[in-house]
């Protein structure tokens, strides 16, 4: 029995909406969502918040991940906060199939859904789709990592020169994976991502806003955030992340702060030091999502760089939002 894919393309005038904020960690976007929510709710119509931070989706780690409090899940309902366990990875496919359910509810109950985030790569792919590259060859995966870097790039070079000269020569996985890609399927990934399927980006009506504030606004946030995470229990938190004995190899065991906090925990650095560097940890990551989120998304997506997220306005950002 054939199935009605509820993302299907479909004429302009009739793509339901979608509100994307998305920004770097701690650039007030939970904020946001919230007051938007409520904005539409002062017209009427209801909102869902639907999380698109990879760190937020594990329920092991709501406080090292600033996932929203219970008080702002009882304001506005949220959708995949801690929707994964910390022993099931969850990829960008993972994540994106959710997410278009989850958007696909709240269509079909008369709903606005935010999707709320800054993993670049879960947006890119919930929108744009994902490359269908068939599974590749262990062996042949096996023989392109135990290539040394300069090595597989020169391979690259001979087998998909287009891709070779798009990559660093010393970025081992992204080589690895153009080379193990044409080497396994026949094809380069440029020809698997010109295929991509699955996206929604033409099935709704995007309202997007990118949050870039000031630099040193943003990382004294970040500062400040991580310490009251570590006086709001992101200790004991991580002392019962480890007690499962989870692989460390896991997303949730490489979440930001985990590694300084074990590392408090087994003796190994004080608890001054490991506030620093996961703090330091929280600043470097900001800054990667702050480059992409400024280049990646199209030129045409608002970027708003607010000194006080108190100060933004929503009916300005979301105009048209509002006015349908």
């Amino acid at each position: 029995m054939s199935t009605v894919d509820p993302f299907q393309t479909i004429p302009d005038e009739s793509r339901p909406p979608l509100a994307l904020i998305a920004g770097p960690t701690a650039s007030g976007k939970s904020d946001y969502a919230i007051k938007l929510a409520e904005a539409l709710a002062t017209q009427g119509r209801s909102a869902v918040i639907v999380n698109a931070d990879s760190a937020q989706l594990y329920a092991d780690l709501p406080i090292l991940s600033a996932a929203p409090s219970p008080e702002d899940a009882a304001r506005v309902p949220h959708r995949l906060y801690g929707a994964w366990d910390g022993a099931q990875g969850c990829s960008a496919a993972d994540w994106a199939e959710r997410a278009r359910q989850e958007i696909a509810k709240a269509h079909q109950a008369g709903q606005v859904p935010i999707l709320v985030g800054g993993t670049g790569l879960y947006i890119r792919t919930l929108l744009d789709g994902i490359a269908p590259v068939p599974a590749i060859d262990p062996a042949i995966r096996d023989a392109v990592r135990a290539l040394p870097v300069a090595e597989a790039h020169s391979a690259l070079t001979h087998e998909d020169p287009e891709r070779a000269a798009l990559l660093n020569p010393a970025d081992t996985t992204r080589v690895a994976r153009a080379l193990e890609v044409v080497r396994s399927t026949g094809h380069s990934l440029a020809y698997w991502q010109a295929h991509k399927e699955g996206g929604i980006g033409n099935a709704v009506t995007l309202h997007p806003l990118i949050l870039l504030p000031n630099r040193d606004w943003l990382y004294e946030r970040c500062d400040r955030r991580f310490g009251l995470m570590i006086e709001g229990g992101a200790i004991a938190e991580v002392e019962a992340l480890l007690a499962r004995h989870l692989p460390p190899d896991l997303p949730v065991m490489r979440a930001i702060g985990v590694a300084d906090v074990a590392d408090y925990l087994s003796g190994t650095l004080t608890l001054d030091e490991a506030i620093m560097r996961g703090a330091q940890a929280t600043r470097n990551y900001a800054k990667r999502q702050y480059t992409w989120l400024r280049h990646q998304p199209p030129a045409d997506w608002p970027r708003f760089a607010p000194e006080s997220h108190e100060n933004s306005d929503i009916a300005r950002h979301f105009d048209r939002l509002l006015q349908q």
